[in-house]
């Protein structure tokens, strides 16, 4: 089964979250601060992370990229009483896969965790336009021969381009197919992940449409980097 690691200080909260996942048959783990979580991942691997931001020893936003890095196929889930627009841009952009605000209705946690591990499931399908490789099944990218490294969401993003690359794709296309039409997700964010995709494996394979968004060029290579 799936396994789920619930980082909250609130041991109220850990505990509701924690009988309701198990009801849905999960494996949960729980942590109450960064530092409990960074042990526990350096030696085990989980499916998704349900991550309150406010911790005893820090706020878990500012080190998301470092536990994106080090667990690229995870889902991370922001569980938090910051509710701004600000906060859950902020979180998205360092990394997490979804923002849900506090007070939650638990049963929503459950509909997420279960949407985003059906965006995680690997279809194990390779897709190769000249030097760029994109495996779906591990979530790897290889330009030249070198692995390339993306975070969850910029893998999301470049597959579904490269997967559909006689579409034009508008930031509105993006967002629903990645993010499910999340209301916190603007046109900004879109453009952030297109951004550093291409400062990663060159700015010629994704193309800006004027006045309609993003489309795949499949013949990048022709033009190099």
């Amino acid at each position: 089964m799936p396994s789920i690691l619930i980082v909250e200080d609130d041991k109220d909260i850990r505990d509701i979250l924690k009988t309701y996942l198990e009801i849905e048959k999960f494996d949960v783990y729980e942590s109450d601060s960064i530092n409990a979580m960074n042990r526990f991942l350096k030696n085990n691997k989980v499916d998704i992370i349900l991550l309150d931001i406010m911790l005893p020893d820090g706020e878990s936003v500012d080190i998301l990229p470092f536990i994106r890095s080090k667990n690229k196929n995870t889902g991370i889930i922001i569980i938090s009483a910051k509710n701004t627009d600000r906060d859950k841009i902020y979180g998205i952009e360092n990394g997490a896969d979804d923002y849900i605000t506090k007070p939650f209705n638990p049963r929503e946690v459950i509909a997420r965790v279960r949407a985003l591990l059906k965006r995680l499931k690997n279809d194990d399908e390779k897709l190769q336009f000249g030097s760029l490789e994109i495996f779906s099944n591990n979530y790897t990218v290889k330009y030249k021969g070198k692995i390339v490294d993306l975070t969850a969401k910029e893998f999301e993003i470049l597959y579904l381009l490269a997967k559909n690359s006689d579409k034009i794709f508008t930031r509105n296309d993006i967002i629903n197919k990645i993010w499910f039409d999340d209301d916190f997700i603007t046109d900004r964010v879109v453009d952030v992940h297109i951004s550093m995709i291409r400062s990663k494996i060159g700015k010629n394979w994704i193309k800006t449409i004027r006045n309609l968004g993003y489309k795949f060029n499949k013949s990048a290579d022709e033009i190099g980097d």
